[in-house]
Formats: structure tokens, C-alpha cells, sequence
């Protein structure tokens, strides 16, 4: 039974990592990380039963620290990535590693999850991604669409490019690219370009957003002032190769074409408070999810920006051209960018949201409070959409 209405699991830890389960294209799944100080941290696997409109939730043990950040590999189930505290000599580092969850985490019984409660599996650690000269890793990046052997970390002023060997059990470093200017320079998000072969990352430090090649580890644009103060999150349009979104503390998301940085091609202003996520639907690019400390989340459709400006797919190309010819004919207007829905289930800053990566149309979003919220694209911009 398909219904508009939310579902809400309550983790009972404070969070705010939040992945798809990247690798997992049937069952209906993400995996959320834990922050508390005061307990062993852990991993809840969210399997979400569309048919019966319910949660089912498995749980391992992250005893490594708190987690920051969370990442699933694009080509193994069982392999995810986090980046984690930990207090060393009375002081608190970011590490990143890569873990494999135990192969029968599943029969953690779904009918009596009090007994998992108990015993708890642990995470199995197949590597460290830490490489102390390079100092506090912020997120892990997998290469989109790959085979799971080549994660980016961010550390501080570092990208570094990890091949990851041995079924995973060994991370050698293969490339390095740094931050060079004046003051405490601090990578804060990047994302890994699904385009051009996956040969460009994107990254944000303080206002500023960075594309990188990553064949020669160079600079390739810089966008100086993206956003009037920290830029929070990025995140490419699947289906347009130029086009990248950002978020920040100013309250605003921002659409970027790399090829002309000067000014946004379309800016949002629905936040009323710091935006900390970003995120493209992975085949329909004009739906846009925005999450942000105003406790809101907000479900765009930015149509006049995406690959279906006419309703129907274009290309780059006749995009660029065919703005002149299409003044007189008005079937050729691009479509009006709209709001389509603000979520208001949760009570407190919102941190994450991520698409399924087994259907198209649903989405979770994931509070500090660790309070988890699985919605659906409302059924009547679906069909429109669709039909």
C-alpha cells in the first residue's frame, strides 16, 4: 500500500550520519551512525517494508568513537566507511576506516529486536584511512559507479586518494592534493563527480567551492565567495555534467554551472537557518532535498535547471543554442521551479537527508535527536513526472 504519510523511528542516540545503502538496489535500506559520548557508538542498518509501511532495524557496534560521517561502498553491501572521534592522549582526533559488517548481520531477528538489543554484533575494521601527518579527516569519498577500490579522504587541507587493497584490508595512498593560502585552511564536504570518467571532485572549504582533477591533482576552478558564510554540502546533478549544488550557513542552496563560476545559476532562499545537506534525486534531477538546523526539510522541483527543462529530455547542448529560437513558442517555456513540500516532522536540527537507492521516489532525512524520517515524493508530482 503506497501512502504519502511519513514513518518515524526514533534511534534513542543523538546522530547525524545518514547513507543509502549505496550497493543495495532491491531492499530498501540506510544505514545511520551514532554520536554519544557515553555509550559504544553504533551502526543502525533501517530496512524500511514499503508494503506494510514499517521499520525494521538491525544494529552493530562502532565501539572506534562517535560518528561524524558515513559512506557506503558503491560496489559491496557488507563494506561502509566512517569517519569517527576519538580521544588520544587527552585530545580529540577525526580518524576515517573502512569496516565490513559481520556476513550474518542479518539474522539479528526482526520479531523480538530486543535480544539484538543485547548482544549486539561488532563491525569487523578492514583498514585505517589515517595518515596522522595528514591530520583530521572531515568525510570519505567512494568513487561513484566504481568498484569499491578507490575512496577520497578529506583531511584538513589534504585530499588524499586511497586504492584500497586486499579485499579492502590494505589503504595505500596514491595521490594527494592540498589547500594552499594563508590561515588554518579546512576542508569541510566534497563530493566525487559521477562525470568525466569520475576524474573530478568537488570540495568546499570555509566559503569557498573547489573542483579538482584528479588525473593531476590540480585546481580546476574556484568558486571564491559561493556562499556568504561556511559552505556545508555539495552535491553534482547526476544528469548534467556541469551542474553542482551547494549549502551553507548563509541559509541559501545554490546551483553552480563549473564552466562560467561568476554567479549561481539559481539560487534558493527557503531555510531559515544553516542548510547542512544537499541532495539530487539520483534519476530525476529536478527533485532537490534540503536539510537544514531550522529543523525543516524542504523537497524542491527545480525543473528549469534540469535535464527536463521542457518537460522532456534535452541535451547541454540544444540547452545553450535553442535559448533564442524559443521566445515565440510558448509550449517551449521551461517549466516554473516550485516548492513542492516542507517536512516539519522533526523537532530539532535536521543534518542528513539521502534518496533511496532502490526506488526513486523515497527519501530519509535524519535529526540530531536521532530521530529518522522515511517520506515519498508526493503521488501527484510523481505521475507528472512519470506520465
Amino acid at each position: 500500500m503506497e501512502d504519502d504519510a511519513p514513518v518515524i523511528y526514533g534511534l534513542e542516540f543523538q546522530a547525524r550520519a545518514l547513507t543509502a545503502q549505496t550497493a543495495e538496489t532491491d531492499a530498501i535500506r540506510f544505514l545511520v551512525g551514532t554520536q554519544s559520548l557515553k555509550f559504544d557508538n553504533q551502526i543502525h542498518i533501517i530496512d524500511f517494508d514499503d508494503e506494510n509501511n514499517i521499520i525494521n532495524k538491525n544494529v552493530l557496534l562502532h565501539q572506534a568513537g562517535e560518528i561524524w560521517h558515513i559512506g557506503a561502498s558503491p560496489a559491496d553491501k557488507a563494506v561502509l566507511t566512517t569517519c569517527y572521534n576519538k580521544t588520544s592522549d587527552s585530545r580529540v582526533v577525526s580518524c576515517a576506516a573502512v569496516w565490513r559488517m559481520p556476513s550474518d548481520w542479518e539474522t539479528g531477528s526482526h520479531e523480538s529486536p530486543d535480544d539484538t538489543a543485547h548482544n549486539p554484533q561488532t563491525l569487523e575494521l578492514l583498514c585505517h584511512l589515517d595518515d596522522s601527518v595528514h591530520g583530521n579527516a572531515a568525510c570519505v569519498l567512494w568513487e561513484p559507479m566504481g568498484d569499491g577500490k578507490r575512496v577520497i579522504s578529506l583531511a584538513d587541507n589534504h585530499a588524499l586518494l586511497w586504492d584500497l587493497q586486499e579485499s579492502s584490508t590494505q589503504a595505500v595512498v596514491s595521490s594527494t592534493a592540498t589547500l594552499e593560502g594563508k590561515g588554518q585552511l579546512k576542508f569541510t564536504s566534497g563530493k566525487w563527480s559521477p562525470h568525466h570518467n569520475c576524474s573530478q571532485l568537488a570540495t568546499a572549504n570555509d566559503t569557498a567551492i573547489r573542483g579538482w582533477d584528479l588525473r593531476t591533482m590540480s585546481q580546476i576552478y574556484c568558486i571564491e565567495n559561493a556562499h556568504g558564510q561556511l559552505v556545508r554540502d555539495l552535491d553534482f546533478n547526476p544528469n548534467r555534467q556541469y551542474y553542482l549544488a551547494s549549502c551553507g550557513d548563509d541559509c541559501k542552496v545554490k546551483f553552480w554551472d563549473v564552466r562560467n563560476v561568476q554567479e549561481p545559476v539559481k539560487t534558493l532562499e527557503e531555510h531559515s537557518h544553516w542548510v547542512w545537506s544537499v541532495r539530487y534525486n539520483h534519476s530525476h534531477d529536478q527533485l532537490v532535498l534540503t536539510a537544514s538546523s531550522d529543523s525543516r526539510l524542504i523537497l524542491s522541483n527545480m525543473v528549469s535547471i534540469s535535464s527536463e527543462p521542457f518537460g522532456h529530455l534535452v541535451d547541454d547542448e540544444e540547452l545553450s543554442e535553442g535559448e533564442d529560437n524559443h521566445q515565440d513558442d510558448k509550449s517551449k517555456e521551461p517549466l516554473k521551479d516550485s516548492v513542492v513540500s516542507t517536512y516539519e516532522e522533526h523537532e530539532d536540527s535536521v543534518y542528513a537527508a539521502e534518496w533511496s537507492s532502490a526506488d526513486p521516489w523515497l527519501f530519509a532525512s535524519l535529526s540530531y535527536d536521532g530521530r529518522l524520517v522515511i517520506n515519498r515524493v508526493p503521488r501527484a508530482l510523481k505521475y507528472r513526472i512519470l506520465l
